[in-house]
């Protein structure tokens, strides 16, 4: 792996420590304003805003005498570009139910075959073409079908999702079919904490995976800036070309940051990745339901979690750079809680999704 040379990263370190007290990319709106809420996580209600300022002089004081270690039950893992500080937790979640019947669902509809539009795949259906495989019986689709048929027989997750989607809107419940195609081990749950928008270092990594039936989670968090790239590489090292994500907006923010500062430490990074995507597949299905579709209100109106020691997303970076600057590790406890369960609630609610889609 192809790694900067070692002055490059303290002086990274350096250089954000001087500028992030300069980030503040957000806006503090009066209680109750909705018609500036929506679902950007750059505006803040006052109250809430109050309430973490008083969160965060609390937990600078209480925990000043403290280090990081002290606070946070993690290990060291030596990397080639450094040390990363991982924090690893075990959760029992409802194992989830086998998906019967996906490879039924792609092949019942018809669309997915060029040419074949709502009212042609009525007229097969009315003549007996009723899934995918009966048109192998047909003059004119035969050959698509036969070739579509045989990624789906070959399970060939990433082929099927981008078929579909030239086919289909990405927040189509179809989408979600092909997980049936993924050993529930290959799913990557992912949620990145950053110190702004984008070109900034990501402070703080949480991936879970499937092992022995209950869900790990590994929380790479940054103890300086300077231990970007080693945090980067350990949480690499877990991904590869199978590897399917799931994310919430992570199309257009984590796996975009992810590929950036991959390519800003000349770092490999997977490409070509089946990606579920979960906030296209909730607007879909509750955009009439619930007052917005941030990651918090769904858990909180779908499964009951109301968090305890959390903050608004666009309060991290003030809140890792208190901490910078006092040293105390207190202020991060809300940051890694809040990564916890925005990856705990991807879990809940992907499978939550995947069930609602084999009913339909």
């Amino acid at each position: 792996m192809d790694l900067p040379s070692t002055p490059f990263v303290p002086a990274i370190a350096l250089r954000w420590q001087r500028n992030v007290s300069d980030l503040r990319e957000y806006q503090v709106i009066r209680d109750g304003n909705v018609f500036q809420s929506g679902l950007s996580h750059s505006t803040i209600f006052s109250s809430e805003f109050e309430r973490a300022q008083q969160l965060k002089e609390q937990l600078a004081l209480e925990y000043h005498d403290k280090n990081v270690e002290e606070v946070f039950s993690g290990e060291e893992v030596g990397m080639e570009s450094g040390s990363a500080f991982c924090i690893c937790s075990q959760h029992e979640i409802r194992n989830p139910p086998p998906l019967h019947g996906t490879d039924e669902q792609i092949l019942s509809d018809l669309t997915l075959i060029h040419g074949i539009g709502p009212v042609t795949a009525q007229r097969l259906k009315n003549r007996g073409y009723r899934t995918i495989r009966d048109l192998l019986q047909h003059p004119k689709y035969r050959k698509n079908a036969a070739y579509l048929l045989s990624h789906v027989e070959k399970k060939a997750a990433y082929f099927l999702m981008e078929w579909i989607g030239r086919r289909h809107p990405k927040s189509h419940p179809l989408n979600l079919a092909v997980a049936g195609s993924i050993e529930k081990e290959g799913f990557s749950f992912l949620d990145i904490e950053t110190l702004g928008i984008f070109s900034r270092p990501i402070i703080l990594l949480g991936l879970a995976h499937w092992q022995n039936n209950r869900v790990h989670i590994r929380q790479y968090l940054l103890r300086d800036i300077d231990e970007e790239p080693a945090a980067l590489e350990a949480a690499f090292s877990h991904l590869h070309k199978s590897t399917a994500f799931v994310t919430f907006n992570g199309k257009s923010f984590d796996i975009p940051y992810l590929q950036e500062r991959a390519a800003y430490y000349r770092m490999s990074f997977p490409n070509e990745v089946v990606h579920f995507d979960l906030l296209h597949f909730s607007r879909r299905r509750w955009r009439d339901v619930f007052p917005n579709c941030r990651l918090q209100t769904l858990e909180r109106s779908l499964f009951g979690i109301e968090r305890e020691l959390d903050i608004p997303s666009a309060l991290v970076p003030e809140f890792y750079e208190a901490f910078l600057t006092t040293g105390s590790p207190g202020l991060l406890l809300p940051i890694v809680e809040h990564n916890r369960q925005d990856v705990l609630s991807l879990v809940h609610l992907f499978y939550l999704l995947l069930e609602e889609s084999e009913c339909q």
